[in-house]
């Protein structure tokens, strides 16, 4: 699900081209609007000044005229001038009494289809009931745009004549090519403008989203055990600025507590370490201060068998001195990092080599190649293999009827590895976890030091140890290491 969430550059660029395309739509939408609202006002303006000029020449004509100024007349008066103000106007339109019936025409001839003799009830109402000087247009659809327009004219007294009919074509061709001829031009603009602002919302958004790519890559690389690089961006906006602070100030508090912690762990270690070699160290000074003791109550000069008695006691002391020598020496070696002093050796003879100090018949030794040439410290290789071995003897019970350590040496990649398995009592899983601490072991001797100090040598020439171990069945160790 995470893969398919858009980045803050997609999104940001994204949302940039979006505004643009709404931007454009939004301006071709108030274009269109606004030509529309020319063309109709533009009509309204033409249909009202061929009104007036109407009025004007049917207002002279009644000035002009013999006949008496009535609506019954009205025919006799305008009888041939209906046709010159037509011609003169340019203008076509209809006289109609006041009960909407067709008086005369500017056409020579009356068309039935094209032209209504009488006035709608509904129109004359709407006509004389209008406020705005009893004037009406309506709309048709025929074949295009028409508006019809009445307008009631008067005689001198203001007293209703008749009706006026202007018959009125909406011609739109004219602004129709005007606003396509503009829409083809500004559909280019568009296009233009477009693709600028594909490659400056690109830019845009690389420019706003580098700070916050500087921030996701360092990151990225946090580590807890190791010393983390502050973020060093300059040109950041606010926000990003107060965040990199945040992570700076997060940096320093964390190696100021990991110090703390690295101190505070040391001083712990060495304070273990200190009870473990003091309870190590008085398990063999108690049963010397009780041969002292003993001795000192016993001892005789005269007694026959006292070189007897004085040898068994030297023996037991020289016992004790030597298990706490080997104490000594145990928790020497742990102490102490190996050194990296890496010989280009052949691994293969080496670790023959360290399996030449063990008798049991039971060990086996593999190899795939003859020879496996690895830089590593010779004295450290034969420790750490010896380490291993020692503990897949002391894992196999004495009483074990087909007791079996295999030794392999092999090489994968550009990696050697030393394998040794045996069948002996296994690991539990609670002792998993802690089977590489110093001091844990499962045996009644040792200080258990041996594997963690392997991991120690291991570590230290860039390798790794692991194992897999199965209750009653036997354990398997791996140690790897680079062959540079």
């Amino acid at each position: 699900m995470a893969s398919s969430k858009l980045s803050l550059r997609s999104r940001i660029f994204i949302y940039m081209i979006l505004l643009v395309v709404v931007a454009s739509v939004l301006i071709a939408a108030v274009t269109i609007y606004q030509y529309n609202e020319q063309s109709r006002d533009y009509h309204e303006l033409r249909l009202e000044k061929k009104e007036a000029q109407l009025s004007a020449s049917i207002d002279y004509v009644l000035q002009q005229t013999t006949y008496e100024v009535a609506t019954e007349n009205l025919d006799l008066i305008f009888k041939d001038k209906i046709y010159e103000i037509a011609n003169i106007q340019n203008i076509q339109f209809n006289l109609y009494d006041l009960q909407g019936t067709l008086l005369k025409s500017s056409k020579p001839t009356f068309e039935n289809d094209t032209l209504n003799k009488c006035i709608s009830t509904e129109t004359l109402n709407r006509l004389f009931e209008s406020v705005d000087k009893r004037h009406v247009v309506e709309s048709e659809q025929l074949g295009g745009n028409f508006k019809t327009s009445y307008v009631v004219f008067t005689d001198f007294k203001s007293k209703p004549l008749g009706i006026l009919h202007v018959p009125y074509f909406e011609d739109d061709s004219f602004n129709e090519t005007e606003l396509n001829e503009f829409l083809k031009r500004l559909a280019y603009a568009y296009l233009v403008m477009f693709l600028v602002a594909i490659a400056f919302a690109y830019f845009i958004s690389k420019y706003i989203t580098r700070s916050l790519k500087t921030i996701s890559d360092t990151l990225k690389e946090f580590r807890l055990e190791k010393r983390n690089k502050k973020i060093d961006v300059n040109d950041s906006g606010e926000e990003i600025t107060t965040l990199i602070e945040s992570y700076n100030s997060m940096i320093d508090e964390l190696e100021k507590s990991a110090a703390e912690l690295a101190k505070s762990e040391r001083e712990q270690a060495w304070r273990e370490m200190a009870k473990q070699v003091a309870h190590e160290i008085k398990n063999p000074l108690t049963p010397m201060r009780l041969s002292v003791q003993s001795f000192q109550r016993k001892f005789d000069p005269n007694d026959p068998d006292i070189q007897t008695k004085v040898a068994e006691y030297s023996n037991t002391l020289i016992q004790q001195i030597d298990t706490m020598s080997s104490i000594a020496s145990a928790f020497s070696n742990f102490a102490k990092m190996p050194a990296q002093q890496k010989e280009t050796l052949n691994v293969v003879q080496i670790v023959k080599l360290a399996l030449d100090i063990f008798n049991e018949s039971y060990i086996e030794f593999k190899a795939e190649e003859e020879e496996i040439v690895a830089s590593f410290d010779r004295t450290q290789l034969i420790r750490v293999v010896t380490n291993l071995i020692k503990n897949s003897i002391q894992a196999i019970p004495e009483d074990s009827e087909n007791p079996k350590i295999v030794v392999e040496v092999f090489s994968e990649n550009n990696e050697v590895k030393i394998s040794v398995k045996d069948n002996g009592v296994g690991i539990s899983e609670e002792n998993k976890l802690k089977i590489f601490e110093p001091k844990f072991t499962t045996k009644t001797s040792g200080m258990g030091l041996g594997l963690g100090m392997v991991k120690n040598i291991v570590q230290t020439y860039n390798g790794s140890i692991n194992f897999t171990s199965q209750e009653n069945v036997g354990t398997n160790f791996t140690v790897t290491f680079p062959k540079q």
